[in-house]
């Protein structure tokens, strides 16, 4: 008696158990790559208007004129632009409401900077706790239905009187492919998980050195105006 062992045959004859993990396998490890391919994109589009909004705002360009641009947009733009938008909004508020402590300028400056950053940081996280899950869990899951499978497949063969290697081997092979999609699925989630990680903390860290720059320059033009008026 022969047996076909390949995949999709063995996947046809395992139990529905078997089949039902393995589907939500495949399903796991199709949403996880959709989410991969929209995290590459999104990270190299923040990357690329981040570097674009640096190269504006060292180059000499007006603060004023920087912000009219960066608010009109907002939407279109970058975390960076936002967080800048959103700092030099709340230091323009209170300056129209003739607030002249220097300390209290910059605090609310740097708050509604810490706000829009936090926002920033959210957004570019999303979906990054569902590649780390599909990691932890997928092993996991695929090796339910190997050990079900298995326990399946000596069930069955309890009842003969003669067992041998090839009435044994599809049962075995139906049930240790639940452990290889497992695997199938985890291994690309979990490098993916790290690499963007290590890139959200890169893009993390150049706001946060901007905010502190800008903020450096936020203090040195209320140091001018003060010399200014004395």
């Amino acid at each position: 008696m022969t047996h076909d062992l390949s995949i999709v045959q063995l996947m046809l004859d395992a139990s529905w158990v078997v089949q039902a993990v393995v589907l939500l396998l495949i399903l796991m490890s199709v949403i996880s790559w959709a989410a991969i391919f929209r995290k590459v994109f999104a990270i190299r589009r923040v990357q690329a208007h981040n570097e674009a909004f640096e190269r504006e705002f060292w180059s000499g360009t007006n603060l004023n004129e920087l912000y009219l641009a960066a608010a009109q947009s907002a939407r279109h733009g970058g975390p960076m632009e936002r967080i800048f938008a959103s700092g030099m909004r709340e230091y323009q508020k209170l300056r129209e409401r003739r607030i002249t402590d220097n300390g209290a300028l910059l605090d609310g400056a740097r708050r509604a900077m810490r706000a829009s950053f936090q926002r920033e940081l959210d957004a570019l996280e999303t979906n990054l706790s569902f590649l780390g899950t599909v990691g932890s869990v997928a092993p996991y899951v695929g090796l339910f239905g190997t050990v079900w499978g298995i326990m399946h497949a000596f069930t069955g063969l309890a009842s003969l009187a003669q067992v041998t290697l090839a009435t044994v081997a599809p049962g075995i092979a139906e049930a240790l492919v639940a452990t290889a999609i497992g695997l199938f699925a985890a291994i690309p989630a979990v490098v993916a998980y790290n690499r963007f990680a290590h890139d959200i903390d890169r893009v993390a860290n150049a706001m946060e050195t901007f905010m502190e720059e800008f903020s450096n320059i936020l203090q040195r033009n209320l140091g001018q105006q003060g010399a200014s008026e004395k």
